[in-house]
């Protein structure tokens, strides 16, 4: 058996990880309406490509916007440029999009699900990236443990499938990284060339990969400094200059990429988009230097490009509105994303990460014994390099995560995940390895990967709702944290077959909704079925009628207790449904609902 399990290629078993992975998104994507901020990045990026003006959605670099709108240029849509709301206004994405997607007589549905492609295509490829790189460091078989990891992940599934940022991010981190750790170790003009551009094309996808220069800074140094230690004949300068000039191609690849889609965007409507939206960007200095950038056609594509990455420090000083363990603040907790990641990680992949995790502490203090620790450190770089690198990326990415104010989602920690799954099959390969008892260890590690397997179809087609058992499971998930961990607007086409053919038969004339999420539920459900909902208006029932269909999202918002950064009228927390159907005891508890629609939508037959 086992010979003839070798005889198989790690090739082929790769095709069929992304085979099955991509069937899975293009399935799940198929059932859902579109989330929340696809009805920005969608329009925004059909803007980009069709009309080279980049005045929508400056909040978030293009290159995956673009991508995801290219097979919509054959489709013939009408878009609304000649509303006052793309001529005249500043950023109003959030109308755009809806005037494109659902009142333009344009196939919303056929838009979506095309504009979804890309996003699928880029997740494909970073789990084969996760594979090329893992079969570097850890040979052809277990390359393919990391990339299970990654294709099974019920986060990337749910996140792959749509048009956002977090796996294009994902993706950017590790492309970047890998293509500047091979600079390292063989410096070649080709070698830096891609070093830049890869930077450039990650820089291109996501304004948080930004920190990959403080981390390029840090690698260059400890790459110099371990050669130094070992003896090489290593200069400094060589070293800070091959960074600049990775640097500079970045920038290059950026500004090449921004000229183009800013060519068709009205030099005097940037420059007044840009005042308006940093009116109190702090500090004003910095502000006005970017509208002098945007004043110059010369320089007005890196003016765009700065706009956005000031418009993200803008939004976390400011912080977000979220319901997270029992609480609603608008200022974070620094403890967010960790417990997020043990809630909605898998059982097994945790167990995976923490066993390595444990081998590889006590093999490093083993290891550490007997001084020389700076010799012993500049061997290690000398021989796993590629690995410390990857160790860093985790590192600094949890030291920004933890301090962000911006606690919206799991899908922030997306770029974590491709380097703790390569570094925790590196762990597990030397635990396997190490002493005896490998035929149980082999056991154990199997056991472990079916289960992972199944958690992933068990939580099918719910994957962005998944959490796992410690978090009470993927129906009850939302009593910890929405948002879009939980709730992003995905279940509307759900909700519109729930009301054509409700349990016990008959019909639903008319119902309450109280939506929150991209699609426009009049257009699903009816005109005239649907009574745009929130709780200041009260109980349906005085408008004669007898459903109430709400959002996890808003639902928690409003019920839940909230902090002193949050004030919240008397009439906004649905008092009366709580009248009506009392909060049971226990954390995250909302008034029982008689239905539920998908994971995400709570009906009250009133």
């Amino acid at each position: 058996m086992a010979n003839k399990f070798r005889s198989v290629s790690p090739v082929i078993i790769l095709i069929a990880i992304v085979a099955i992975s991509a069937f899975l998104m293009f399935d799940v994507s198929r059932q859902e309406s579109a989330t929340m901020d696809e009805l920005a990045h969608i329009p925004a990026g059909y803007s980009y490509v069709k009309y080279l003006d980049y005045r929508l959605n400056p909040e978030h670099p293009p290159l995956l916007k673009a991508l995801a709108a290219l097979p919509l240029l054959d489709m013939n849509l009408k878009f609304p440029t000649d509303s006052p709301k793309w001529e005249k206004e500043v950023n109003n994405q959030w109308d755009i999009g809806s005037i494109f997607l659902f009142q333009s007589d344009n196939n919303p549905d056929k838009i979506v699900q095309s504009a979804r492609i890309f996003p699928i295509i880029i997740t494909l490829l970073t789990i084969v990236l996760i594979y090329l790189w893992s079969r570097e460091l850890l040979g052809k078989w277990w390359a393919l443990l990391p990339a299970f990891l990654f294709a099974a992940s019920p986060a990337v599934l749910a996140h792959g499938h749509y048009v956002t940022t977090d796996i294009a991010a994902a993706f950017g981190f590790l492309l970047a990284t890998y293509l500047f750790t091979k600079f390292l170790n063989r410096r070649n003009g080709l070698n830096l060339i891609l070093a830049g551009v890869g930077l450039g094309i990650a820089l291109l996808l996501k304004f948080s990969t930004v920190l990959l220069i403080p981390l390029f800074v840090a690698l260059a140094f400890f790459f110099w400094f371990g050669e130094k230690i070992r003896g090489f004949e290593t200069s400094f300068w060589r070293h800070a200059k091959n960074l600049i000039l990775t640097f500079i191609i970045a920038l290059i690849t950026v500004y090449a990429v921004y000229f183009v889609f800013t060519l068709n965007y009205p030099i005097e409507k940037q420059v007044s988009d840009t005042k308006s939206i940093l009116e109190n960007f702090q500090p004003q200095s910095l502000a006005q230097f970017n509208v002098k950038l945007a004043e110059s056609r010369l320089t007005r594509p890196l003016g765009e490009y700065f706009l956005g990455v000031m418009m993200v420090l803008q939004r976390s000083a400011g912080g977000n509105t979220s319901y997270f363990l029992g609480e609603v603040s608008k200022i974070g907790w620094h403890y967010y994303f960790p417990v997020v990641f043990l809630l909605k990680e898998s059982v097994p992949t945790l167990i995976l990460l923490f066993l390595s995790m444990f081998f590889g502490l006590k093999n490093t203090i083993v290891k550490s014994k007997g001084g020389k620790i700076f010799q012993k450190f500049a061997e290690y770089l000398g021989t796993n390099f590629a690995e410390f690198s990857l160790l860093l990326l985790v590192l600094l990415y949890w030291a920004y995560s933890i301090n962000s104010t911006l606690n919206i989602g799991f899908r922030h920690l997306l770029p974590l995940i491709a380097p703790m799954y390569i570094l925790a099959a590196s762990g597990l390969k030397n635990w396997l390895n190490a002493g005896s008892k490998n035929s149980a260890k082999r056991a154990i590690l199997a056991i472990v990967l079916i289960w992972c397997a199944a958690e992933t179809f068990a939580a099918y087609p719910y994957f962005l709702s998944y959490f796992n058992e410690i978090g009470g499971g993927t129906m009850n998930g939302y009593k910890y944290v929405v948002d879009s961990n939980y709730d992003w607007g995905q279940d509307l086409k759900r909700l519109a077959a729930f009301v054509k053919s409700p349990p016990g038969g008959g019909d639903i004339e008319k119902i309450a909704v109280d939506y929150f999420g991209a699609g426009d539920p009049g257009y699903y459900l009816g005109k005239d079925v649907v009574e745009g909902w929130y709780s200041s208006k009260g109980d349906p029932r005085e408008k004669n009628i007898e459903w109430l269909a709400v959002s996890a999202e808003f639902l928690q918002n409003s019920v839940q207790p909230t902090d002193s950064t949050i004030t919240r009228n008397i009439n906004e927390d649905y008092g009366w449904l709580k009248e009506l159907r009392p909060i049971p005891a226990g954390l995250g508890n909302i008034p029982p609902p008689d239905y539920r629609v998908g994971t995400s939508i709570f009906i009250y037959h009133l």
